[in-house]
């Protein structure tokens, strides 16, 4: 179709149409006009505007029902030549507008006219292209007075579209028109500025509307969810745009007290609202119960883009408004601050901008007003915050906490002014002290124990970003979402990061010397204040606040560290004084005879008496709760100080160590976190490096507090964690105290054996790997082969080098011969001259050095510390207290390490420790039993000639006899016997009776004792794990004796017939060739080969 660029063309082509559109309103020849217009060019429909229009107009207005398709077809080509032109005549705009008003309206029932959705749409949408399409000044000049009976019919209308309508475009189209008619909508056509007066004028005409506006617009946005986030977010819009223009605070200081007289009728006077003082006050106070309405509700809409556009409509209001709708200012503060820890990352984004800007602006530092109201809400809701903690749930909660967070945020340094009123600080720390209350009920708490003395670094946690930030888990009353406990701990950071440090810390001592029950919450909330003044992990919205000054910190640090670390604070009742003690029921069940006692024989036991009432399990749980949170307080001092905390170490580091070494779980944890903390906060690289450093001290402190044991009862665990955490350039500094420690073990050997042995053991432990002897490592490794299992596939070096060649008649003869000969010589029958073949083959050695007395070199102190403690092993080894028997057996495991290579101390000492060992092996309690039975291994490993003879006469009868009576019983029970003690104590003996018949170099009559023991657990009816150690056994035999043991197995099962090797030999049977599958022949098969 060809382009009419020039008006004649355009009216030559267009003059009939509209002529006939006059002639006959009909929706056909309206539907050919616009047809033809799209062929025109928009200069040419710009010069032809009111030709085009008049039919059109015509239509509208001719008098009489018209079908409603016929009115939407006519308006909908008044917008499409408005969209392409601009109206540049105020009349023409003002007749326009009226005409397409009246389009909705029905003047018999002075009501809305119930028309289609169609044509409601079109309409609403030519109003909007018209008021776009206004050129120039023709639109500013179009609000005057005089229009405001019809602008407020328009304005009326839309709102009742926007509000009753169902359909959800015809409510989006009416709430953007209504910002065009608002002249608030953002569109580049309409002027972006406007001058002061113009403002005031536009200000003056709509406030007339500002009621029906403001009510109609929050019916809509706090109706039902389900009308779409949209229309709420446009409704918004509308209304803090429209608000924040009429009740702008630059506007409302221009307006003078008494009205001017205006030009207009008395009609359209009375419609006109005068802006002075009083109207302002009634007006901002109903504003402020719809805006109270709003945000209430909004703050909790669960669509996020509703929520960030009511941060918009806080920031508006409050900037612009502040002082009009003061009153306002609460409900809003409210509502942006409780957004702060939205779910929603792009709200909680922009929630942090208008807050940053707040505090830029110095919103609320800046006006009392403004910090007035938030300290008067920071009052109220602390007053009821133990109740809404105690009342919501964790939602509710973490809703509470995040409005509480905000307002602090926003006072910032009025904090501290606010915080100086008694008042707000008693409210705020009693509420802060009940809702951070701790659930101490639960019995895991004191149950949960440290038995192994493993290094503290292997325990420690990796180091994470913010240290001070990591804590253990812990369980309050009022709440379990760990969000709330973080919200909490960001409120008492905020606290001392903006208020008076000297006062809080001062308040909250007092608190926490006041009562038990406030003394946890008090200290959680003073080790947070500390972190919270140095700055650390602090949102600081306001940059001109710095930190506490250092100095300042580390005076507040030192005397918070005195209460922490004083003697009523720091030694609580953790668990009950018996276990401290030492003390157990003892039980009656003598050694090797349990394991002829049956799978499911319990022992006798006798409980303790008690001779005064025991602590309570929450009493305790309180105490051990209290304990970490003090020590989690060290670290957090430490961090907040930095190297300024080595200043301090004097102090704290020994208090702590102590901690390290307490058998509760949790205080044992809480300690090594403190340490790792004062690693990193004071430039030490780990652990042991941070002891080493300060080992003088320690030592020393070690060494006075011995002597008076009875008022540092807890020394010795300081000196059993240095060990563990060190290396050897702390044994000169700490041998002095060893001889310390034994000599108070001598005296208090009745009351403190238990707290000593456990540092003997530590420190032994320590000697072990400080000085390691290869080869006990490499007996180590030997052993641990044993121990696993039977690892069938390795085969004795000396029977492979027999696989080399195959056996023949002259070899058989040979052995015969050299038979012969051993016989001869074990029977005595040796004659003179080999007597001097032997004499000439070994002449006695001359040693060079034989010149004078031999002096033996000093012992090394390692060798010096080890003698001393085994002898005090070889006392306590007969104690009544089984734990405290248990710990002396592994002491006196590790000294014999220790002494491995210095026979000369090691074998007199063993030589007194044997009857007492014997004792343990044979009559004592089944885990004292296998306790013995390893020192005996290694006994056997490190002195196996010394050994020999006492081992086959003490316990090899013994241990024999035990394993063939209880080898029934294992071979009756079922899955369960292997949770037995029984079954463990069997294990254990079939493990270690390989190893130590191939070290002592047992006699053949001794291996046979032991073969024929071990032969049952060979039966496919023994449990799996004894018949791997069984065969473990074997292979061992193999290695000493491989003969006899060949010969044994055949016995048992003989797999192949044996032909012999010359025609003169007689023909062997041994009494397993069967043929038969019995219960040994799956293991002889396995075992067979091995000798081969």
């Amino acid at each position: 179709m060809a382009v009419f660029d020039t008006p004649e063309e355009a009216f030559g082509v267009l003059r009939p149409v509209c002529v006939q559109l006059t002639k006959t309103q009909t929706v056909e020849n309206v539907e050919r006009l616009q047809a033809q217009l799209q062929a025109v060019s928009d200069s040419a429909l710009q010069e032809l505007q009111q030709y085009i229009l008049f039919p059109l107009r015509f239509t509208l207005k001719t008098p009489g029902p018209k079908r409603e398709r016929l009115i939407q077809s006519v308006v909908e080509c008044i917008t499409f030549v408005l969209s392409s032109t601009c109206v540049k005549e105020q009349e023409l705009l003002q007749e326009l507008f009226s005409e397409l008003s009246a389009c909705l309206y029905s003047p018999s029932s002075r009501k809305p006219a119930a028309v289609s959705e169609e044509l409601k749409l079109a309409v609403i949408r030519g109003l909007g292209t018209l008021m776009h399409s206004a050129y120039g000044d023709i639109l500013l000049n179009f609000y005057e007075p005089s229009i405001l009976p019809r602008l407020g019919f328009a304005v009326s209308l839309l709102l009742g579209l926007a509000e009753q309508e169902k359909s959800k475009e015809i409510k989006m189209a009416a709430l953007t028109c209504l910002q065009v008619l608002l002249f608030q909508c953002d569109c580049p056509d309409h002027p972006r500025t406007l001058d002061a007066l113009q403002q005031k004028q536009l200000g003056d005409l709509f406030a007339s509307f500002l009621p029906g506006l403001s009510t109609t617009l929050t019916r809509v946005i706090t109706g039902d969810f389900k009308q779409g986030h949209s229309i709420v977010v446009s409704s918004l819009k509308v209304f803090y745009k429209t608000v924040s223009f009429i009740m702008a605070d630059d506007q409302l200081g221009r307006v003078s007290e008494v009205q001017a007289k205006s030009a207009v009728e008395r009609r359209v006077a009375e419609l006109m609202v005068h802006r002075e003082a009083s109207w302002v006050k009634n007006t901002g106070d109903k504003l402020t119960i719809l805006i109270k309405k709003i945000t209430e509700c909004i703050s909790v809409h669960p669509h996020w883009k509703v929520r960030l556009e009511l941060i918009d409509f806080v920031e508006a209001l409050l900037l612009k408004c502040s002082r009009s709708l003061i009153e306002s200012a609460g409900p809003l503060l409210k509502a942006l601050v409780s957004l702060t820890n939205d779910e929603s990352p792009d709200v909680q984004a922009q929630c942090d901008k208008a807050l940053r800007r707040f505090a830029d602006e110095k919103v609320v530092v800046g006006s009392r007003a403004f910090a007035d109201i938030l300290s008067e809400n920071l009052h109220s809701l602390a007053t009821s915050l133990p109740r809404l903690m105690s009342s919501q749930d964790d939602q509710g909660r973490f809703s509470t906490l995040s409005l509480l967070l905000g307002y602090l945020k926003l006072l910032g340094p009025k904090v501290d002014f606010v915080l100086n009123s008694v008042a707000h600080l008693q409210r705020l720390s009693k509420a802060l002290i009940q809702v951070l209350e701790l659930d101490v009920a639960d019995v895991k708490i004191v149950e949960e124990r440290r038995w192994n003395s493993e290094h503290l670094s292997a325990s420690s946690e990796a180091p994470a970003a913010r240290p001070w930030a990591q804590m253990q888990r812990r369980y309050f009353r009022f709440f379990t979402d760990e969000r709330v406990f973080l919200l909490l701990r960001q409120v008492c950071q905020l606290l001392g990061f903006y208020g008076n440090l000297y006062l809080l810390v001062d308040h909250f001592m007092e608190l926490y010397h006041e009562s038990m029950v406030y003394r946890k919450q008090a200290a959680m909330i003073l080790n947070e204040l500390v972190v919270g003044a140095a700055g650390l992990g602090v949102e600081n919205l306001h940059e001109k606040h710095t930190p506490a000054d250092l100095q300042e910190l580390r005076e507040i640090v030192t005397s918070i560290l005195e209460v922490y670390t004083s003697q009523e604070n720091w030694y609580l009742v953790t668990c009950v004084e018996a276990e401290e003690a030492g003390e157990e029921p003892t039980m009656r069940w003598t050694g090797l005879q349990a394991l002829a006692s049956g799978p499911h024989t319990c022992p006798p036991t006798s409980f303790p008496e008690f001779s005064k009432p025991s602590p309570t399990v929450c009493s305790m749980n309180s105490n051990i709760w209290q304990i970490c949170i003090q020590l989690e307080g060290i670290g957090h001092f430490a961090h907040a100080l930095g190297k300024d905390f080595r200043l301090l170490l004097m102090s704290a580091l020994y208090p702590v160590l102590e901690k390290a070494g307490d058998q509760t779980l949790l205080i044992s944890q809480a300690a090594i976190g403190t340490m790792t903390d004062i690693c990193q906060a004071c430039g030490y690289d780990s652990l042991q490096h941070l002891i080493n450093e300060n080992s003088d001290y320690l030592v020393n402190g070690i060494s006075l507090n011995l002597r008076h044991l009875s008022l540092h009862p807890h020394t010795p665990k300081v000196l059993e964690v240095m060990l563990q955490n060190s290396d050897s350039s702390l044994l000169p500094l700490v041998a002095d105290v060893v001889q310390d420690v034994l000599a108070t073990l001598d005296q208090f050997y009745d009351k403190k054996a238990a707290t000593f042995v456990s540092v003997l053991h530590a420190l032994m432990a320590a000697l072990v790997q400080w000085f390691p002897d290869a080869g006990h490592l490499g007996q180590l490794q030997e052993q641990s082969v044993g121990e696993e299992g039977s690892p069938l596939n390795q085969r004795p070096a000396s029977l492979e080098k027999g696989l080399e060649n195959p056996t023949t008649a002259e070899d058989i003869e040979q052995f015969v011969l050299n038979y012969l000969k051993e016989k001869d010589v074990a029977a005595g029958n040796v004659s003179d001259l080999d007597n001097e073949d032997e004499e000439q083959s070994d002449p006695p050695e001359v040693e060079g050095d034989d010149t004078g007395p031999h002096v033996e070199p000093p012992l090394p102190v390692q060798i010096q510390i080890a003698t001393d403690v085994m002898e005090r092993c070889v006392h306590l080894m007969s104690d009544k207290s089984l734990k405290m028997r248990l710990k002396v057996l592994n002491v006196l495991d590790l000294c014999v390490v220790v002494l491995q290579s210095h026979k000369n101390q090691l074998l007199p000492l063993a030589h007194r420790a044997w009857p007492s060992l014997v004792h343990r092996l044979t009559n004592d309690d089944p885990l004292a039993v296998l306790r013995a039975f390893k020192v005996l291994r290694t006994l056997g490993g490190k002195c196996g000639d010394f050994l020999r003879s006492r081992f086959c006469k003490d316990v090899l009868p013994k241990l024999a006899g035990s394993l063939v009576s209880q080898a029934p019983v294992s071979a009756r029970a079922g899955p369960v016997y292997s949770h037995t003690l029984a079954f463990k104590l069997q294990l254990a003996v079939l493990q270690g009776l390989g190893p130590l018949c191939e070290r002592l170099d047992l006699g053949e009559g001794d291996l046979s004792k032991v073969a024929d023991a071990c032969l049952i657990y060979l039966s496919a009816k023994q449990p799996v794990k004894l018949q791997e150690a069984a065969r473990s056994v074997f292979l061992h035999l193999m290695k000493v004796d491989p003969d006899s043991t060949w010969f044994l197995l055949n016995e048992l099962y003989c797999p192949e017939e044996f032909t012999p090797p010359h025609p003169s030999l007689h023909p062997v049977q041994l009494r397993g060739a069967t043929r038969q599958q019995n219960p040994y022949s799956a293991n002889v098969l396995l075992l067979l080969p091995e000798l081969q």
